[in-house]
């Protein structure tokens, strides 16, 4: 380990395991400041669809990189990294230690790893692509994608739009699939020393559980209004990154008459459940990854121990 280099850690995990709760306990213990690692939390007037920290918390816990960003506007992987390093310098320079939470896991990845120098978007073979869905369904396309990359189709879900769109773009663009564009991309080291910890319950049941407690709540803080403020601005549509989020696409649809009230929360349910899975699928592939399980009720002390015996504290 490099220690001429300033410390970092990550708390990764899959949506609704605890990550929250136990960097607010860190920051008790410890001069760690939070950054937002989450593509959902980004946005303005999405909080409680997205669990984004209520205002007693965020005093208590200031967050960076949450709600500077319209739902209109779009985010790339590549802004957040320049984002996060930003903010990372500013936390370092203040004699604090970054500590970033959350589970876009693509977010931490491109952070950590830097970024694969890929072809520019072309709306033509985008356009394509989006008919192409229309008419057969994104499984379909999915499926083309594996033909030509079956590596990349292999890490994403058939269901994720956003990203099989973009890696058969990229594939129809240039000839070279997305997945050997990322291994001919050259690492850029992140100046940090990091400790990386994966926060999950060691029983899947107990996080499906709380996914359906949470989405319960949200409905009932009022998440059908919060997207139907969002629904009559008139300047939203259902493709817009912030509107695909887990959640709000269901209730869109919901609002949209294309599902009935309880086929929204069954469909939201079941959505953040996949989602969580995608997520736990990316931490069994992390290296030097500490687990810690959700339901451990010497969970601060485990992390505390870790963070001293990798010289972040």
């Amino acid at each position: 380990m490099n220690h001429t280099k300033p410390p970092a850690v990550f708390l990764m995990g899959p949506t609704a395991s605890g990550k929250t709760a136990l960097a607010i306990e860190l920051i008790k213990q410890a001069p760690f400041e939070i950054i937002s690692v989450d593509s959902a939390l980004i946005y303005r007037d999405m909080d409680i669809g997205s669990a984004k920290p209520d205002a007693e918390t965020l005093k208590a816990a200031p967050h960076r990189l949450i709600d500077f960003l319209d739902p209109a506007e779009t985010y790339s992987a590549g802004d957040f990294r320049e984002d996060a390093l930003r903010e990372m310098a500013d936390i370092t320079a203040s004699g604090k230690i970054p500590l970033l939470v959350g589970g876009t896991m693509m977010y931490f990845k491109i952070l950590k790893e830097g970024m694969a120098e890929l072809p520019a978007a072309d709306a033509e073979i985008r356009a394509q692509i989006e008919t192409e869905a229309e008419a057969e369904g994104w499984p379909a396309v999915h499926a083309k994608l594996a033909v030509v990359d079956p590596e990349t189709a292999q890490r994403l879900h058939p269901t994720d739009p956003q990203r099989v769109q973009r890696a058969l773009e990229v594939y129809r663009i240039s000839g070279k699939p997305l997945s050997q564009w990322h291994k001919e991309q050259q690492a850029q080291e992140l100046p940090y020393r990091l400790c990386e910890f994966a926060i999950c319950p060691k029983d899947r049941k107990i996080l499906h559980e709380r996914i359906a407690l949470r989405f319960h709540q949200m409905i009932e803080q009022g998440f059908k209004a919060e997207v139907e403020a969002l629904f009559n601005r008139g300047d939203l549509d259902p493709k817009l990154p912030s509107m695909r989020a887990v959640g709000y696409r269901q209730m869109w649809d919901c609002l949209d008459g294309k599902l009935s009230y309880d086929e929204m929360i069954e469909r939201g349910i079941i959505a953040t459940r996949q989602l969580a899975k995608r997520q736990i699928t990316w931490l069994r592939g992390w290296q030097d990854l500490h687990w810690l399980d959700s339901e451990d009720p010497k969970i601060l002390e485990k992390a505390l121990k870790i963070l001293a015996a990798d010289l972040i504290l």
